[in-house]
């Protein structure tokens, strides 16, 4: 072979080794566009968890709200789905229900009317979504199985679609049935003749709030059922979907998803999630659970929103990686617009997706992130590589007459521990139709010719602190904004705001354990009702309560110290428990299900009539006080060492609290 052809050959090797870091994609609308996106959102409630940020004062609340909701500032969310609140633990607290009894309707109860009110506020195109994870005892007439009497249960959900429009003048655009259980299709189809019923035929059915299989092969063999339902809604579905979901025709949504610590990896999560459940699963909407980490810390699945707000003494709140993700998709795309067909994986890891509002707009969204820098909680994520890569993007059909795109990006840099998001690049020139990218690991880039994104930002919030170490509340709040008295966090039973209105003396004003039976639970409730407050970290403090008994045979109430678990964990409580019952006695136990006793005896207490006690614990002993007289001066606390303060009951029952203060060292 002669010097020339050697030349030739060589110069071919060295170009294919470049070509395999410069792989071309077309982003092409001439033979059709692919499935509607419907939008990128977040999910409050399913566990409590906006339940702090209401208790932030001005102007630090409506901040948090502008980052979340507002457009073209921050997360500029298109969706926001809310518990519809059913009196029982849903992962890290309870959330009210607007019938609590069969006879009882309150439209005001909780805090997500509040909510979506605020994000409608600035987004007046938001989506607004409900769903049930658990319901009033009544409404499943003692039965934990709310489908054993469908038409309560469908008319029960129907009124709080009502309710939502009549003092609020929300329109609830969607509906789900039981989260994360199963579902019943003659429910379903019950569900949608109320709705037409009452007049609401434009609110759609999300089912099933669970997994693709069997709501998918339900829909494809009963025509009756397919017609009820309008998407299937799926968590945690790892990016993938199934063939007859696909079949179905059916609106996909990762209706649940990410539920992953806001740190950088958490942002790199759902950066991959929320390019690749299109990419690869055909989802046209994505919902993170959850909104905000407005929570205790140490509740279940600490931090897992897309901010963090869980100071509202201090002020301090944190806007997370996942706040300027979502940014790349909220602030470049709508409800509305479409999917190329020609999206996909790149040659060297990564993803990327295009979308078009049909009317000559384009926005690309790409992304790289490492195997290890997005690992979600869940599902488990198999192996995949992402090295550093040169990609050219070919614009044809509509899009080939673009001259310029404007470009933001984010880069996640964990080796120089330095990230920066959501930057504003100088605007890319189109040359031929095509632009060439030098993409490096864990990065995001959305190229749009969308002119109106920004990063918003407001001055530091203050910096964080501890929860009090000195605390009272007498609840003495004449007109209350919301029936939860501050930083408590039910977590079995529900604690409202209460008025006397025949007690002309020092308890006019209240907080009330308002429940008489036990919900359709959803996860673990306790036997017994429990609201925390204050520091996780408490050791030594003293905790007062004026309290009072409203059932003559079997009532008891307590306060406690030293709580160590909530959520779902809530029946395994430990700490210190304090307890006075109607009957003449009291007990102080170790445990919230009250087995582990630590001293008990004679207290004179009898239901109806108010008591003020106090417990002192301090190093490994406890000591308790009725009405300032001493009932037992030392019991041995070995464990736990640290927890919140609380207040409740000994069953489902109604009882008042008042006066209550803590003092912690």
């Amino acid at each position: 072979m002669d010097w020339k052809l050697s030349v030739v050959f060589l110069t071919a090797f060295l170009f294919s080794l470049d070509c395999c870091f410069c792989q071309t994609y077309v982003l092409d609308d001439t033979k059709g566009l692919g499935r509607v996106f419907d939008g990128i959102g977040g999910l409050s409630g399913g566990g409590a968890t906006s339940r702090l940020l209401v208790n932030y004062a001005e102007p630090y609340r409506s901040q948090i709200l502008d980052y979340l909701f507002k457009p073209n500032f921050g997360a500029s969310l298109h969706i926001l789905k809310v518990e519809i609140g059913g009196d029982a633990q849903t992962t890290d607290g309870t959330e009210p229900s607007h019938m609590h009894y069969e006879n009882d309707e309150n439209y005001f109860r909780g805090y997500e009317w509040w909510l979506m009110k605020e994000a409608k506020k600035r987004n007046p195109n938001i989506t607004l979504i409900g769903l049930p994870w658990a319901f009033p005892g009544w409404v499943g007439h003692g039965k934990n199985w709310p489908y054993d009497f469908p038409d309560i249960t469908a008319s029960y959900v129907v009124n709080w679609i009502l309710g939502a429009k009549q003092y609020h003048d929300l329109d609830i655009q969607y509906v789900g049935i039981w989260n994360e259980r199963n579902y019943d299709a003659k429910y379903i189809k019950l569900l949608r003749y109320t709705l037409d019923k009452s007049g609401l035929e434009r609110v759609r059915i999300i089912a099933s709030d669970n997994l693709w299989e069997p709501i998918a092969l339900s829909l494809l063999l009963d025509s009756e059922l397919s017609r009820a339902v309008d998407v299937i809604g799926a968590h945690y579905p790892g990016t993938i979907t199934v063939q007859n979901a696909l079949k179905t025709q059916k609106q996909l949504w990762s209706s649940e998803d990410y539920s992953t610590f806001n740190d950088e990896v958490g942002g790199g999560c759902w950066a991959r999630i929320l390019n690749q459940n299109y990419v690869n699963g055909k989802m046209t909407a994505t919902i993170s659970w959850n909104l905000v980490a407005s929570y205790y810390q140490e509740l279940p699945f600490g931090r897992d929103g897309l901010m963090t707000a869980q100071e509202p003494w201090s002020g301090n709140y944190v806007v997370d990686s996942p706040i300027w993700i979502t940014a790349h998709t909220t602030q470049f795309t709508q409800p509305g617009w479409t999917y190329l067909q020609t999206v996909g994986h790149l040659a060297q890891g990564g993803s990327y997706v295009a979308l078009t509002n049909g009317k000559g707009s384009l926005t690309v969204v790409i992304e790289t992130m490492t195997h290890d820098h997005s690992v979600c909680i869940r599902p488990p994520l198999p192996h995949f590589n992402v090295t550093s890569q040169n990609a050219t993007f070919q614009l044809k059909g509509s899009f080939a007459s673009i001259k310029e795109l404007k470009v933001w990006r984010s880069q996640f840099n964990f080796k120089t521990k330095k990230p920066s998001f959501f930057e504003k690049l100088t605007p890319l020139t189109i040359k031929d139709g095509s632009f060439t990218l030098n993409l490096a690991e864990d990065e995001v880039y959305t190229l749009t010719t969308v002119t109106t994104g920004s990063k918003g930002s407001y001055p530091d919030p203050p910096p964080s602190a501890r929860f009090p170490k000195v605390y009272k509340d007498d609840f003495d709040v004449r007109n209350p904004p919301f029936s939860e008295a501050p930083n408590f966090a039910d977590q079995t039973g529900v604690f409202e705001y209460h008025v006397n209105l025949t007690d002309s003396g020092p308890h006019v004003f209240t907080l009330r354990q308002a429940l008489t039976e036990r919900p359709v639970t959803w996860a673990a409730d306790a036997d017994q009702t429990i609201s925390v407050i204050g520091d996780y970290q408490w050791q030594n403090l003293e905790v007062t309560c004026d309290v009072f008994m409203e059932n003559v045979k079997s009532s008891g109430v307590f306060i406690a110290a030293r709580v160590d678990k909530g959520g779902q964990s809530i029946r395994s409580a430990k700490g210190v428990f304090f307890w006075v019952f109607a009957d003449g006695t009291y007990k102080v136990t170790n445990d919230l299900a009250g087995q582990t006793v630590l001293a008990e005896g004679q207290s004179g207490t009898r239901a109806y009539g108010w008591y003020n006690l106090s417990l002192t614990v301090k190093g490994q002993y406890a000591a308790g006080m009725l009405n300032g007289y001493p009932l037992w001066k030392q019991a041995v606390v070995l464990t736990p060492k640290n927890g919140w303060a609380a207040i409740g009951t000994r069953s489902f029952e109604l009882a008042q609290f008042d006066n209550f203060a803590v003092v912690a060292e």
